[in-house]
């Protein structure tokens, strides 16, 4: 693939840029990130300083620009500008536009794609991902927009990508002139592009091969106990003691302590009148409560690691004034961490309306990772308000997706598996924390006869639904039947195969998750091996053909390793249809595949 023109790839000002630069930079690779090569393009346009640095990894087809500027704004902005731009010959490119949506709280379909083919009159379209093929020659192309989801950016007006023939723009460049800072760089948007060829599989492939560049997941099996929506109430010193045995049964890794451990109430107190509203002007709001906790956490620490758990906390910044605390609240995550050893942190209710809020929170999170030497996790909560999507601050740890409660009725497996085999597609599965609750409570929330509620399932299965992810066990221990624990050894099995199964390119196979579907996941971790998560929904039969991304005509081997699935040998058809049995109605099995 040849680009046709010789445009500036980012257009800002009308007026032209003076005394560029060019420097290569070496990055070495850190505790969490691969390293990269950086060609960093500097120059000026009047007072305003612009840097571009574009990232190169070893065999990744991809290239990532970051953009950053700084000075006195004295120029004009372009009525259009640029963010990134390409372009090439041809007349029949076929392209998919993928918008995505948090704020899970209030959606239950987290993306839509928009098929078209690129016209002579030019087309914005919203999404963070845009993909084109050339149907004449086949070559592929993908822009991925780094930013939050469309409808949550700052500045955001025209949409994300602008498409004219064989020109592929991305725009929203995610700043108005006024956000600008006179000694320091603002970042703007992110954009990558990067070349597939002429299939699906390569597509998904070659994007994915770069979004593992920006962090390696640490598998763990966490519970938190807010999904049982006892809220604050039952945490204590006495309460988490109890929990840590039962979690320690049920192959827990990560025991995270929810709203409730600090001194200061929030709004979800069962306590009336908590806030979070000018939480610096309380004293020690983020003290550990020493009503609940006369010891401090030590104690809890303590067993916890006795039992080879860890201890996790969540934490809400404070909002106010654009998150003008953040050195305060990064205080706090450091001080946990060098007193208790606390390294995992949920980071909820965010709101991020103005690129001040945005260059806050990237400053209290880079703080927090500096002065623990990288050694933390932030689960970052996209559940509500204005946050960060599934394609942004990627490098800070993985995705607390989704509230989920048998309390509301509003918690059915199938929808929980549809959200991440739907995102699974253009999103690494292994980001997403995917909640799994106790079927045995709230029977009677569900209308009788549905057939969906999380009573028909299995507790197995219901855990199984989060396998590509990182599963969340959102649910108090305590409730439990003895009955539960068996599914322990489930999820300490998956934790000894996870590290391999996350390591490949995880993709959706089979159909959607309906409640009556064959569906799953695939995990390409080399041409001839990989994994394969099947799920067998409230179907009438027992066997099923279900796509896959598998050589055509190929010979497969597949083992079974977790779940009702046998050993079994099987050819896939010339449609990528790979034959599958399992006995049971919701049941599911894990199988390590080999292609001979």
């Amino acid at each position: 693939m040849k680009s046709s023109h010789d445009l500036p790839d980012f257009v800002l000002a009308k007026e032209a840029p003076e005394n560029a630069r060019l420097d290569v930079i070496e990055v070495p690779a850190g505790k969490w990130a691969p390293g990269c090569f950086v060609a960093r393009i500097s120059y000026n346009i009047g007072k305003v300083e612009v840097r571009r640095d574009y990232r190169i990894y070893e065999d990744v087809p991809a290239i990532a620009c970051d953009t950053y500027v700084k000075g006195v704004w004295n120029i004009t902005l372009e009525d259009r500008p640029i963010l990134d731009q390409i372009c090439f010959k041809g007349r029949n490119w076929h392209c998919t536009a993928v918008e995505f949506y948090d704020v899970t709280d209030h959606h239950n379909t987290l993306l839509e794609e928009r098929r078209f083919i690129s016209y002579h009159h030019s087309k914005t379209w919203n999404g963070n991902l845009l993909l084109a093929r050339d149907a004449v020659t086949g070559d592929g192309l993908f822009l991925l927009k780094e930013a939050p989801c469309s409808n949550m950016q700052v500045a955001f007006r025209e949409g994300d990508f602008r498409t004219k023939n064989g020109r592929f723009q991305a725009i929203g460049i995610g700043f108005d002139p006024e956000d600008i800072l006179a000694d320091e760089w603002t970042p703007l948007y992110g954009c990558v592009m990067g070349v597939s060829g002429n299939d699906d599989l390569s597509e998904a492939l070659a994007l994915r091969s770069y979004q593992k560049t920006a962090r390696r997941q640490e598998d763990m099996v966490m519970m938190n106990t807010w999904g049982d929506r006892s809220q604050d109430g039952r945490v204590s010193e006495t309460f988490c003691l109890q929990e840590l045995d039962k979690a320690a049964r049920l192959g827990v890794t990560v025991y995270q302590i929810d709203d409730g451990w600090q001194v200061g109430k929030s709004p979800a107190s069962v306590v009336a009148g908590g806030s979070f509203d000018n939480i610096w002007a309380r004293s020690g709001y983020w003290d550990v409560d020493p009503v609940k906790f006369p010891h401090g956490l030590a104690p809890i620490v303590e067993k916890a690691r006795s039992l080879n758990i860890e201890i996790g906390l969540w934490f809400n910044p404070s909002v106010q004034n654009d998150l003008a605390d953040w050195e305060k609240d990064a205080a706090v995550l450091t001080s946990l961490w060098k007193q208790y050893g606390i390294r995992i942190f949920k980071i909820d209710g965010l709101i991020l309306p103005s690129k001040t809020a945005e260059r806050n929170l990237r400053k209290m999170l880079d703080r927090v990772r500096e002065e623990t030497g990288d050694d933390v996790v932030f689960n970052m909560d996209v559940t509500n308000g204005r946050r960060i999507g599934y394609n942004w601050f990627t490098e800070y740890g993985n995705i607390f997706l989704e509230n989920r409660y048998s309390d509301w009725g509003n918690y059915y497996p199938y929808k929980t598996l549809r959200n991440l085999w739907q995102l699974s597609r253009y999103v690494a599965p292994e980001r997403f924390q995917i909640e799994f609750l106790n079927p045995w409570r709230n029977p009677d929330k569900y209308p009788s006869g549905d057939m969906f509620a999380p009573a028909n399932y299995s507790f197995d299965y219901i855990a199984a639904v989060s396998f590509a992810a990182q599963p969340l066990a959102w649910m108090e221990a305590s409730n439990l039947p003895e009955d539960a624990f068996g599914t322990g050894d489930l999820l300490r099995k998956w934790l000894d195969i996870a590290p391999s199964l996350h390591a490949g390119t995880i993709l959706p196979i089979g159909e959607e998750p309906s409640g009556r579907s064959w569906t799953g996941f695939q995990s390409v971790t080399d041409s001839k091996h990989g994994y394969i998560i099947l799920y067998r929904e409230a179907t009438p039969g027992t066997k099923a053909l279900i796509k896959t991304w598998l050589p055509k005509g190929s010979r497969v081997r597949l083992k079974s390793l977790l779940g009702d699935g046998k050993r079994f040998r099987a050819k896939v058809d010339a449609n990528g249809n790979l034959p599958v049995k399992l006995r049971h109605p919701n049941s599911f099995a894990l199988y390590e595949y080999t292609i001979r």
